[in-house]
């Protein structure tokens, strides 16, 4: 977008709300209260207006990316204040002991650019990290691996954030981290989502120390209601900004977080070993965000941009739609073009499995598996009225295809999936068209379960995103340095090369699929965006089940079923967060309505 059509856009906005008659005190509706009081925010699913957007998760969390929008912060600024947030809201999701994709859209150049801010594993990590000595198998994932110093990566947010702030943004790391800090020191009010993720790792958390007595006050989660505090975080928010992300990797909480990497403040009161991990203070000093080319495609007239590896996201996404492109989904029922989606959701993902890791470390064919061509012959293992045999096998990436059908040439690669179903993910668009597409984690809900002591965050369990079983031929295999393969898939979708969509999810591997069913939905299902986010969704990963909601089993299952999908059930897919731009120029604001007990979306004058 340029920065001519940028001021267009915004003066159409500021046109729409003058004819609507908004008045000053609209803006007060998303100022946060004054005062250092705790308060309970009500969520809001979907909000339209001007002036900027912001969607997230938490409605903590959206109302600071809110006023950073509203006091003439820009989409960058706001992206980073609204994810230091949610590391105080959403702890056991995101944090700063974490890492991350951030995908942006500059107004004024019309550029897409990332931010790959992944953990990496330390140097000395071996490749039998995971596997027991006295057994030969991997350790059980839950609660033994996932629960260790071993499964800690060098986190990247903090890098990401102040990288994402020098190129993009106008605020300084210390600013865009003010508002956290604050919210951190007052407190937020305890939901029903906030203790049961706390229950459900309560025997984790117990394990360690400084996590028991964070997240477990008096040996029981925090009631629904009550406020929780960290002033730990506050500090170690304000220090951060004050000092800058050399501290962080090279300063005294380097050697802290190794250390406590290395030696976990065991608690004593569980059998769970909490293994040491290899992470070492030179591996925090040598951390570097990575700044790849976006993956990009066409799908029916509109660029679909998104992450590259050690992200599987951008290339998993693209091919499934330009699968789907091959047939007329837009004029099929529901039940054939959700029976197309989950087949090519197969076809796709047994390709992820065979290329996609670290293209530092491995050659992935990003530019064959998004090509047309790829695409075409892959369509043909798509049978349009049978489900294939499940898992299928993997295609053959090489630039020679068939797309007559004849010799497809596949190979079978089966590989168990291991990430975790957390993550958070926000969407931002500022009043001169800036978007940003976030996406962050710490792994597990909780992520490694270990607290570094005096510090108020949790360190990621990410390394377990590794294969667990070593295999020289395997894109993801352990190795140190590497970064492990993810499904985040922070989404920006073009139109006419202007902006038009923002999105993405958490979920772990089902993150690709959560994304594609929306884009689906929106695209050739016609559905309105709050319509397409809502709708119950399922996922194909390429394995004997299709995992479907309950709504999605109920409406859709019957039919599914006589082409031959099988169905297993989970309580809920994905919690997604997107902005749609309008074509009048305002905003479209969406969040989930349930899903994680609900997101929350706003801008900065609504439209009543």
């Amino acid at each position: 977008m340029s920065t001519r059509h940028a001021r267009s856009v915004r003066c159409r906005a500021l046109a729409t709300l003058t004819a609507v008659g908004l008045t000053a005190s609209l803006t007060a509706l998303t100022q946060p209260a004054a005062g250092a009081q705790p308060r309970q925010v009500e969520k809001n699913a979907v909000a339209v207006g001007a002036g900027g957007a912001v969607s997230s998760v938490d409605p903590e969390a959206t109302a600071v990316g809110i006023e950073v929008l509203r006091r003439g912060g820009n989409a960058t600024d706001a992206a980073v204040a609204t994810a230091a947030a949610l590391g105080v809201t959403e702890p056991y999701s995101a944090g700063i002991g974490g890492g991350g994709f951030f995908v942006h859209y500059d107004a004024a150049t019309g550029e897409v650019d990332t931010v790959d801010g992944r953990e990496t594993a330390p140097e000395a990590m071996p490749s039998d990290a995971f596997i027991d000595p006295e057994t030969g198998r991997p350790y059980p994932f839950f609660p033994d691996m996932v629960t260790s110093g071993v499964s800690v990566g060098v986190p990247g947010t903090p890098a990401t954030w102040q990288v994402a702030l020098q190129e993009w943004g106008t605020y300084s790391l210390a600013e865009a981290l003010r508002p956290a800090t604050r919210l951190a020191r007052r407190g937020f009010v305890v939901d029903e989502e906030f203790r049961e993720q706390t229950l459900d790792n309560a025997e984790r958390f117990s394990a360690i120390a400084p996590t028991a007595e964070l997240f477990l006050p008096g040996g029981d989660a925090p009631e629904v209601g009550s406020v929780f505090r960290n002033h730990d975080l506050a500090r170690t928010y304000a220090e951060l900004g004050r000092r800058g992300t050399d501290w962080f990797y090279k300063g005294p909480i380097a050697e802290e977080i190794a250390s406590t990497v290395r030696n976990p403040p065991r608690s004593g009161r569980t059998d769970l070993p909490v293994p040491p991990g290899h992470l070492t203070a030179q591996d925090m000093a040598a951390y570097a965000v990575a700044r790849p080319e976006p993956t990009r495609h066409d799908y029916r007239g509109y660029e679909v941009v998104g992450m590259a590896p050690p992200s599987s996201g951008g290339t998993t996404v693209g091919e499934i739609l330009n699968i789907l492109e091959h047939f007329g989904t837009s004029a099929m029922t529901t039940e054939e073009r959700l029976h197309h989606y989950l087949e090519a959701s197969a076809l796709a993902y047994a390709d992820r499995a065979r290329y996609l890791g670290d293209s530092a470390f491995v050659d992935v064919p990003v530019e064959e598996l998004l090509s047309d061509d790829f695409a075409a012959e892959r369509a043909c293992e798509l049978d349009p009225d049978t489900a294939a045999a499940k898992p299928v096998a993997a295609g053959q990436a090489d630039g020679d295809y068939d797309p007559t059908c004849r010799d497809t040439g596949t190979e079978f690669v089966d590989r168990p999936d291991t990430e975790g179903l957390s993550t958070t993910h926000l969407s931002v668009v500022d009043r001169w068209g800036n978007v940003v597409a976030y996406t962050l984690t710490i792994e597990q809900t909780g992520g490694s379960g270990i607290t570094v002591p005096g510090r108020g965050f949790l360190l990621n369990n990410e390394l377990t995103d590794f294969s667990h079983v070593y295999d020289p031929e395997d894109p993801n295999r352990i190795e140190g340095g590497k970064r492990p393969r993810s499904s985040m898939s922070p989404t920006i979708v073009l139109r006419d090369g202007e902006p038009w969509l923002a999105l993405g999810s958490p979920g772990g591997s089902t993150i690709i699929t959560t994304v594609s069913q929306i884009l689906l939905n929106r695209i050739d299902g016609g559905l309105d965006l709050p319509t397409a986010l809502a709708a119950p969704r399922a996922t194909q990963r390429n394995t004997a089940t299709v995992s479907a909601e309950p709504a999605f089993r109920e409406t859709h299952g019957p039919s599914l079923e006589a082409y031959g999908h099988r169905f297993s059930t989970t309580s809920e897919l994905g919690a997604a967060a997107a902005v749609e731009i309008l074509p009048d120029g305002t905003f479209q604001a969406v969040a989930e309505p349930r899903r994680r007990g609900g997101g929350d979306a706003r801008v900065v004058y609504p439209i009543p």
